[in-house]
């Protein structure tokens, strides 16, 4: 059989390590030019630095301790063999060695270096929270920023020791059955196999060397046990997360007991070897492995016997720990609860106190907006809106709330015929424009009606858009080459397309060098072969607005809703940014996601045309984020830098809501016994959606708050008891001005039933008369569907709004708001309009509750058709422009000619 050719396989290795250098190189430098081009070098270095820092000496030290074990090894091996040969090739021995303990002193540093960085520096930089723990009174900075670096060394080197330990008996073992003549010594030693194995001098070399890192074994025990005894405010063993009653007064003592018992062990370790007392060396794990099944029995017996049929008594004290610091962890301390008294009658003057609330009810929902957005304002087939964002904007004077959308170019959607390269990356570099409409306004035929639109961006308000292309956004996927010869599709203008060139600064230059460099790093010589590519090009890379901030800060979590803004005429991405921990003590983990701290520290900031990413930080009580900002000094802002534009349309994030409201179903009870029993648990309110039941999303929504003296942004909860479905409390997050980040928990009186929103949908199954036109509408090719049923709190009292939609079976008909559906109380009446069922249901004069372009009630039921056909007719017509087929628009138009000469008519009638 013919051997492997050795130096053409480690040819081949060589290869591959230096083309792997070469990547990795590569990525460096692109990264270097990238973070440089955003002014962000020093963010890139200090983790590079830190890894350099910290490796070096773990390398250093690693390689020392493995070369001084390998080397004492071998030496020993030779020694020990008494073989010409073997002494010949000690120097290939010695080299084996080193190059052994080079190559796991390299992973070891590089594990540590790449999971490590973090740690050391959250260590170097610790802050106080000025916050103790109850149980050992330490600050909570050293859980946070101190003990996870302590528990990183400890955890390497409890695995480190013992693999060392294993190498060395393993060694020495195979030293002594490499002389072959042991095995003859067992008949000249009157068969005895003990004497036939055993050889003073080899045996007492491996016991030295075992004992010494035995020593280091049972020291490192010690502090095991030490740091696990702080590990104990992490327990999961009791009824709530954190030390119980067992853990403080059975565990902790024997951690501490087992501490000063493994120090003993390692100094009776050495005592026994140099006594030669095997008593002593057997005594030390002995006494350890006794003592712990000890304290498991203990523990049990504890825990059943003196707990369980005592649990709230003796637990009573760690569930106050764990409500306390589970509290304070989410950010549920501040939250101030109110009565919520339900003793006012909604009437006319009521409603029009509260005008601005009404004018701002959302009779729209998102999914629907974006499926009209995408049909009717997409334009092309290469545009797409992604996500519908809810804010609000001050437009002609008056405080609005909107849905709002950015129209991104995405690449996918393009036909394959058009999917070239010069296309992807030269021509289609850039989206263009929003959409926006108000959220309780509607078309004649149920659709959004749009105050922003079309291409360029077309207004009636005062909100003016005058750098719509967007070059960063959520579905910028792909790297782009701007200012080419090629020329940016820009938008498109009837039968031509618009063209344009990049005027902003961002942008890596695409010189020979980066060209080269590109082109490795894309693996596309495209970018070297081209010739549209000339020296005042620039690449643009990590545009997805999403990739591009982690790219930046890794270390924070990110929203993944981020939101389009305008603001002075531009385009700006807010992302919310959260610094959290899994470290605070006596904090309720918080589901599978296992964080147990988070704050809302940071509102990311990127520029929709430019690329610009400004991170400003929003809490700066927030410790987590005082330590970043020390180790990152360039990197965050303060708050107060932000423009005044774009403040005020920072939002309370949903996400971190939404976790403080599930949090607080439990947590707003306070009192132990109460929480032990779940006595007044709450849950989210339920609704029935598209005919299923689920949880309700938390709404965003302009409102007068109870005592307020003006309508403002909130964002807000419905809570129902957990196993009814009457409405008990709810909770709204503050977010205009100086009131930003308030909480506040509006509580019903124990004695008023407040229905829920799952019981006012059985009240709306229930009318005969509502039920009747939806089973009607059902029948008649017509599939009837729910919006989001809305709670709105008016002063001491609750109104229920719930949008009906109707979408006919056409396959590219779009769901319209046809209804709309107000209860109060035990009365519910369905109208075409808010303003009509606000009327019918309070005796309004129609001038009071004004509507936003509300579908005209003048009109008859087949002038109501004719518009509805036309609408539908107009939506194929466009769906034909689209796909390319002229014939069939030429068909549609005609059609819409004559359903609008027989409205024409109607109207004239």
């Amino acid at each position: 059989m013919k051997r492997p050719n050795i130096f053409l396989i480690s040819f081949i290795i060589l290869i591959f390590v230096i083309l792997g250098i070469i990547v990795s190189f590569i990525n460096i430098l692109v990264d270097f030019q990238w973070f440089s081009d955003l002014h962000y070098f020093d963010v890139f270095f200090k983790k590079f630095l830190t890894q350099l820092t910290m490796g070096v000496p773990i390398f250093v030290l690693v390689f020392m301790v493995l070369c001084f074990y390998t080397n004492k090894i071998i030496r020993d091996y030779v020694n020990f063999a008494q073989d010409i040969i073997v002494k010949k090739n000690i120097n290939i021995y010695r080299r084996l060695g080193i190059a052994i303990s080079l190559l796991i002193a390299l992973f070891i540093t590089l594990y540590a270096a790449t999971n490590w960085w973090n740690d050391l520096l959250f260590f170097v930089n610790s802050v106080d929270f000025n916050e103790t723990d109850p149980i050992f009174h330490k600050d909570i900075s050293f859980y946070m920023f101190k003990l996870p670096l302590f528990y990183d060394i400890y955890n390497l080197l409890i695995v480190f020791i013992p693999v060392i330990i294993v190498v060395v008996i393993i060694a020495y073992g195979l030293m002594y059955l490499s002389d072959k003549t042991r095995f003859y010594e067992i008949s000249d030693r009157d068969g005895n196999l003990f004497k036939a194995i055993y050889n003073k001098d080899i045996l007492i070399k491996a016991f030295k060397e075992v004992v010494l890192l035995g020593f280091i074994f049972f020291v490192l025990m010690g502090i095991g046990h030490y740091l696990k005894a702080f590990k104990l405010l992490y327990s999961t063993k009791g009824i709530v997360f954190g030390a119980t009653y067992t853990d403080i007064h059975v565990s902790l003592q024997f951690y501490r007991a087992l501490a000063i018992i493994s120090f003993v062990a390692a100094i009776l370790l050495l005592i026994g070897f140099y006594k030669k007392n095997i008593k002593y060396i057997v005594a030390a794990p002995a006494i350890i492995i006794i003592l712990a099944a000890i304290m498991v029995i203990t523990e049990t017996a504890v825990q059943n016997l003196i707990v369980s049929p005592n649990e709230l008594d003796k637990e009573k004290k760690y569930i106050s720990y764990n409500i306390e610091y589970t509290k304070k962890a989410f950010g549920l301390d501040r939250v101030t609860e109110e009565n919520y008294d339900m003793k006012k009658e909604l009437t006319p003057k009521v409603l029009e106190e509260n005008k601005a609330t009404i004018d701002n009810i959302m009779i729209n929902d998102y999914r629907p907006v974006k499926q009209a957005y995408n049909q009717l304002q997409a334009i092309r087939l290469y545009y797409k809106f992604n996500d519908i964002d809810i804010d609000r904007y001050t437009i002609n004077g008056k405080y609005r709330q909107v849905f709002l959308a950015a129209r991104e170019m995405d690449h996918e959607s393009l036909s394959p015929q058009a999917k070239t390269w010069i296309n992807l990356h030269l021509k289609y570099t850039h989206g263009y424009g929003v959409v926006m409409s108000l959220v309780n306004d509607v078309t004649p035929t149920g659709q959004p009606a749009m105050i922003i639109k079309n291409i360029p961006p077309s207004t009636d308000t005062d909100i003016k858009i005058d750098r719509p292309e967007i070059y960063f956004g959520e579905l910028t996927n792909d790297y782009v080459i701007v200012n080419t010869k090629t020329g940016e599709f820009d938008y498109p203008s009837g039968d031509k397309n618009v063209q344009t060139n990049y005027k902003g600064t961002t942008g890596i230059p695409m010189t020979f060098i980066n060209r080269v460099l590109f082109s490795i790093y894309t693996k596309d010589a495209r970018i070297l072969l081209s010739t549209d590519i000339t020296k005042d090009s620039k690449i643009m890379i990590y545009r997805n607005i999403e990739q591009r901030v982690s790219k930046i800060a890794p270390f924070l979590l990110y929203d993944d809703d981020p939101y389009i803004v305008i603001d002075n005429g531009k385009l700006y991405w807010i992302i919310d940014a959260y610094t959290y921990s899994t470290n605070y003590p006596y904090s309720q983990p918080y589901r599978s996601m296992g964080i147990n701290y988070i704050r809302n520290s940071v509102k990311v900031v990127v520029d929709a045309y430019n690329g610009d990413v400004k991170y400003y930080i929003s809490d700066n009580n927030d410790p987590l984020i005082k330590v970043y900002s020390k180790i990152f000094p360039t990197l965050f802002r303060d708050i107060k830098e932000m423009p005044h534009g774009l403040k005020q349309h920072i939002r309370y994030p949903q996400f971190l809501f939404d976790i403080q409201a599930e949090v607080y179903k439990n947590y707003h009870m306070t009192d132990p016994q109460v929480f032990y029993n779940k006595e007044d648990a709450w849950d989210i309110a339920k609704e029935k959606f598209e005919d299923k039941i689920e949880y309700q999303e938390s709404q965003y929504m302009i409102m007068r708050l109870p005592g307020e003296s003006k309508e403002e942004f909130i964002l807000m909860i419905p809570y129902t008891p957990a196993t009814k479905a009457n409405m008990v409390a709810w909770m709204a997050a503050r977010m205009d001005g100086n009131d930003y980040g308030k909480l506040i928990v509006y509580k019903f009186p124990k004695n008023t039933i407040v229905y829920g929103p799952l019981q006012i949908e059985n009240m709306i199954d229930q009318d005969p008369n509502i039920s009747k036109e939806l089973s009607l509408w059902n029948q008649q090719g017509s599939a009837v569907s729910r919006g989001n049923l809305l709670s709105i709190p008016i002063d001491d009292s609750m109104l229920y709004v719930e949008p009906l939609y109707i979408q006919s079976q056409n396959q590219n008909a779009l769901p319209e708001v046809k209804r709309v559906i107000v209860a109060y109380k035990d009365q519910i009446v369905m109208e075409d309009t808010l303003k009509n069922a606000l009327n019918k249901l309070f005796n309004l004069n129609t001038q009071q509750i004004p509507q936003q372009n509300a579908p005209s009630n003048t009109a008859n039921d087949t002038q109501k058709q004719l518009i509805e056909n036309a609408h539908e007719t107009y939506q194929n017509a466009m769906e034909a422009v689209q796909k390319g087929n002229w014939s069939d628009f030429g068909k549609y138009m005609e059609e819409l000619r004559k359903i609008l000469d027989e409205l024409n008519k109607s109207v004239k009638k």
